[in-house]
């Protein structure tokens, strides 16, 4: 969250992250986490729903606008007129007649369709595809609220909160569950309507939303929230926790270079130079952070080496601290899996024999 953008205001998504992830109970799927972003206002304007299910579509024109008590069907079924959707084939009549009875006959099985998701005991119809204006008429006059054109992402994850089944046809009412919310309503946030589901049975379901100047900083902020959200999902299950600012990687390094006196051999050199990789990356926090990293890296081998290891870099007085009391700290699994991948990456790296490289291209002079 101390990116460019998001420093300015960090503690504040800092207390929707951590609200967000409190909600999904232990869990780890950051699907039921919505982010939304819509342009306009700041950053600082940005909030969590934490009772709140939001869909960014539109309600039928005709329709009700809010509904309390809301009894779900989701479906994902061709709501136009069931025409020959075979590439290429053409329908051939000799008479206007036939055209008209053919007319009628789609007519009539759309009605039929619409009858029995009527028969369903619906009071909101929420579609992943379009739903064209005979049927949506025919479902207003019900008193049905519709929704169209939720797309599949949409749609699978209504049914997640919801708690409700998608199906595609409706010949067996009795076996399909109906989501439910408390209430359906349509909200405006800056210019645009949003569809809100408040009350669901799923609790750990929230949706954040994020607003700001332009479309640039609405990614950045979504790209730095989720990163946030990630670490802390892992964390909550993983409370372990190592303190930061370059501390443990020095640690780490010391470690490393003492076990390498007592291995002989060429063994040793691979240690000393994996505990020189690892003292690379406070190095890198300090330069990054515009300090002398040199002279800081030096006090900090000294507090490691006189058994201070909690005490690590403090960026913004350009000083060592300790860093539990800072309460800057590192998820476990993370750092582990961080360290896992670099060293992979690395024996990958060395076990390649030769590289083949093109021949370069001949220039024209």
């Amino acid at each position: 969250l101390s990116s460019k953008v998001l420093s300015q205001d960090k503690h504040h998504f800092a207390e929707m992250a951590v609200d967000a992830v409190m909600k999904l109970k232990g869990s780890t799927h950051l699907e039921q986490i919505q982010l939304i972003k819509k342009a306009g206002g700041t950053l600082r304007d940005s909030y969590l729903d934490p009772d709140g299910y939001l869909l960014d579509k539109k309600m039928a024109a005709d329709g009700p606008k809010r509904m309390v008590n809301a009894k779900i069907l989701l479906a994902n079924t061709p709501m136009d007129q069931d025409k020959i959707k075979l590439y290429g084939t053409k329908v051939k009549t000799d008479s206007m007649a036939k055209v008209a009875e053919i007319e009628a006959a789609e007519r009539a099985k759309m009605n039929a369709k619409v009858d029995k998701i009527i028969a369903h005991g619906c009071n909101v119809f929420i579609n992943r595809q379009l739903v064209y204006n005979l049927p949506e008429q025919r479902l207003v006059d019900a008193g049905i609220m519709v929704i169209e054109h939720a797309d599949f992402d949409g749609i699978a994850q209504l049914a997640h909160v919801t708690r409700g089944d998608i199906v595609s046809t409706f010949d067996t009412p009795e076996l399909v569950t109906l989501g439910h919310a408390l209430t359906i309503e349509e909200i405006m946030i800056g210019e645009d309507k949003l569809i809100r589901f408040g009350g669901c049975p799923n609790a750990e379901a929230c949706s954040i939303v994020l607003r700001g100047a332009n479309e640039h900083i609405l990614d950045e902020a979504e790209r730095s929230l989720h990163d946030a959200l990630c670490v802390l999902s892992q964390t909550v299950v993983h409370t372990k926790v190592l303190p930061g600012g370059g501390a443990c990687e020095m640690s780490m390094a010391n470690a490393i270079e003492e076990a390498a006196l007592s291995v002989p051999g060429k063994q040793a050199l691979a240690m000393e130079a994996f505990a020189r990789g690892l003292r690379g990356l406070p190095e890198i926090i300090a330069t990054n952070g515009g300090h002398d990293a040199a002279d800081l890296i030096a006090k900090l081998r000294v507090k490691h080496h006189a058994g201070e290891t909690n005490w690590g870099l403090d960026m913004e007085k350009g000083d060592l601290a300790d860093m539990y009391e800072l309460g800057i700290m590192e998820s476990f699994k993370v750092k582990l899996h961080v360290l896992l991948s670099a060293a992979e990456a690395a024996e990958m790296l060395l076990r390649v024999d030769n590289i083949v490289q093109c021949a370069p291209r001949q220039r024209d002079h």
